[in-house]
């Protein structure tokens, strides 16, 4: 099987440090030799927001970056757009680094290269549906003749077409949000930076919105940054996962690999309640082989999770079925080798450890 071939670069975060405080530039060498959050706050008294992350987040793919509160993950968001300036590091979009940037480039990158959706909704309580859809060509100059056709486009996309010339308080939580989508997507910028974005909504609405949003990235392969708190919308959304804690990175890659490999005990503990034959894919623990397996006892997608395969096999593990992708073998996935991803890592090393 070839290799897929990786998306181009679009933004690339380098050696970024984020130091809250009266005087971050003095106590920098500090946190660069080593000097962790908690003891940065006790012996300088300044916080440490962000600590040296290197990240690349790829054209076309839904980057999630993640962590529990204080990690570090909305600090990093705001950066990608100047809403915060570093300490010290750089942030390059499509090679420009936007440190850089005077501030007609900057009312650019924000009004024509980047959108944002936010976890409150930040629509205008006094601009219909409409208007609140078409704010960012509003503010370029467009008239409302000129972007309600394009406004009304996304408001049907998202599943509020003909709510136009209602206002914000007349909707639901989730119609807010949907509003919100729509005038990210209004705005044809090629960067979506979503902050804790379904995060306030009910959790039926939160399914229905990252639906939603799975279903317009499959069209549109928008470059998306997605902040998160939460594993389980985490490992639905992303391509590339990154994981925060005290301000810098403890892993990232790509969703299944990370599950099958945590490399901190921080990441072990953080996955260890996923239900992973909900979140595994069989691409993820097949062998690689066009060779059909002996009495194969049939075919099952390169993608399809775990849990799937399971009900298909009825629980026998005596059980080997070919894995197919757009119509041709690519794996091979044995019955007992799904069982054994079923176990995570730090269980199956205890285990062995016990009946040694």
């Amino acid at each position: 099987m070839t290799t897929k071939e990786k998306p181009p670069v679009k933004v690339q975060i380098r050696n970024l440090y984020k130091i809250f405080g009266s005087n971050p530039a003095s106590v920098l060498p500090h946190v660069e030799k080593g000097l962790g959050k908690t003891e940065l706050l006790e012996q300088h008294q300044h916080v440490l927001g962000l600590n040296d992350i290197n990240v690349d987040v790829r054209e076309g793919e839904i980057t999630v970056m993640m962590g529990l509160s204080g990690s570090g993950k909305s600090t990093l968001i705001r950066h990608l757009n100047r809403l915060i300036d570093p300490t010290a590091g750089k942030v390059l979009v499509e090679d420009e680094n936007i440190l850089d940037f005077n501030e007609a480039q900057l009312r650019r990158l924000r009004q024509e290269k980047m959108s944002m959706v936010f976890q409150n909704f930040a629509l205008l309580p006094h601009r219909t549906v409409l208007e609140n859809a078409g704010m960012a060509l509003a503010v370029r100059g467009y008239t409302q003749a000129d972007f309600e056709d394009e406004a009304n486009k996304w408001l049907d996309r998202v599943g509020l077409g003909g709510y136009g010339s209602q206002y914000p308080h007349q909707l639901s939580g989730g119609q807010q949000q949907r509003v919100g989508l729509a005038r990210a997507l209004t705005s044809n910028s090629e960067i979506m930076l979503m902050d804790e974005a379904f995060s306030a909504l009910d959790p039926l609405i939160r399914t229905d919105m990252q639906d939603l949003l799975l279903e317009l990235q499959a069209e549109l392969r928008k470059t998306v940054i997605f902040i998160s708190h939460d594993l389980d919308e985490a490992l639905k959304l992303a391509d590339h996962l990154v994981i925060l804690k005290d301000g810098y990175v403890v892993q990232q890659g790509e969703p299944q690999e990370i599950l099958l490999h945590p490399n901190d005990p921080y990441i072990v503990d953080f996955i260890s309640d996923i239900n992973r034959a909900r979140v595994l894919r069989v691409r993820s623990i097949m062998e690689q082989t066009t060779e059909p397996p002996a009495d194969a006892a049939g075919e099952v997608d390169h993608d399809a999770t775990l849990e799937s395969v399971i009900a298909i096999s009825g629980g026998d593990t005596s059980h080997a079925y070919r894995v197919m992708r757009e119509g041709e073998q690519v794996g091979m996935l044995d019955m007992q080798a799904l069982v054994r991803a079923l176990v995570p890592a730090q269980a199956a090393e205890d285990g062995i450890r016990a009946g040694s």
